[in-house]
């Protein structure tokens, strides 16, 4: 595999586009779904995503993070395949396409007629631009300090999946914060397995993640409480909003939560969570066209 492909990380993108797709079924349920708008959101949130494992590539190899005492696979600066200054240009070559892409989507959305709507999105899309490349990357990357699952539950979850909603209807139901809460925790149970995974080398490091700062197994039970609050916010807005038998089709993506929960509680060497870390996104995609289904049938 070019090296460059497995730097962009193939395998998160499908985490990514969750909550994308998530707004756009929430939007079809009630007859506004707008494909433009989807697609173009689709395309910012990949750029953001690449852009975000690019910078964390490089910001972890600067700081000391992927060293030989990381489980995980080698990373493209870290093993010499591409050099900081090389993966520096194609930071700025993602964040900038990011960001064409972002003022693109908030040009066909919303035009020029609601101003502020429109400039509070652009702060939205900076924000993110911002979010992906100092989780480790920066002078102070937030990643070192454990605040990286704020950020994930936020943008891969609340704003994600809201922002798309917002962009079709122009509103924003308190109850859409529900599914999007479900995004959000399955998002950062990814991130935990990751940071489960890499305890040993962050701690080394003086990346002080939430797993670092639970400790293993208090980090395992976190890990319960996020797939038992993902499940529960989709169950409570089905119940709110039930209106056909249909809306439970999620239901069938469950075993695939119980068998992510149950092996990362047994898998006590680092090593072996790594196979888990696809296995959740994977589960976050069937989740989401099984409730978006759901929703729209």
């Amino acid at each position: 595999m070019s090296p460059w492909i497995s730097a962009f990380r193939p395998r998160t993108l499908p985490l990514a586009l969750a909550s994308i797709l998530t707004g756009g079924f929430l939007a079809k349920s009630v007859g506004q779904f707008n494909w433009p708008v989807v697609a173009l959101a689709a395309l910012t949130t990949i750029l953001l995503q690449i852009l975000s494992n690019l910078a964390n590539d490089y910001g972890d190899s600067q700081n000391g993070a992927d060293s030989v005492h990381r489980q995980g696979p080698v990373r493209a600066v870290q093993s010499g395949a591409i050099t900081p200054a090389e993966m520096k240009r194609a930071m700025w070559g993602f964040g900038l396409a990011a960001l064409a892409s972002g003022v693109a989507l908030l040009l066909v959305a919303l035009g020029f007629q609601a101003v502020w709507v429109l400039l509070t999105f652009f702060v939205l899309g900076l924000s993110a631009i911002w979010a992906a490349v100092n989780y480790t990357a920066g002078s102070r990357p937030y990643g070192y300090a454990g605040l990286g699952d704020v950020s994930v539950f936020l943008f891969f979850g609340i704003v994600g999946v809201c922002g798309t909603y917002f962009l079709q209807t122009r509103t924003l139901p308190l109850a859409v914060l529900l599914p999007a809460a479900a995004l959000g925790c399955f998002a950062t149970a990814v991130l935990n397995v990751n940071n489960i995974r890499d305890i040993v080398s962050d701690k080394l490091a003086g990346k002080i993640t939430v797993p670092v700062r639970l400790g293993p197994q208090h980090a395992r039970r976190y890990h319960w409480l996020l797939l038992v609050l993902g499940v529960g916010a989709a169950v409570v807005y089905v119940a709110l909003n039930y209106h056909s038998l249909w809306q439970w089709l999620f239901v069938l993506s469950l075993p695939l939560f119980l068998f992510n929960g149950r092996q990362v509680w047994a898998r006590q060497e680092s090593m072996h969570l790594d196979p888990l870390l696809k296995q959740m996104a994977l589960s976050t995609l069937v989740f989401t066209l099984l409730f978006g289904l759901g929703q729209v049938i």
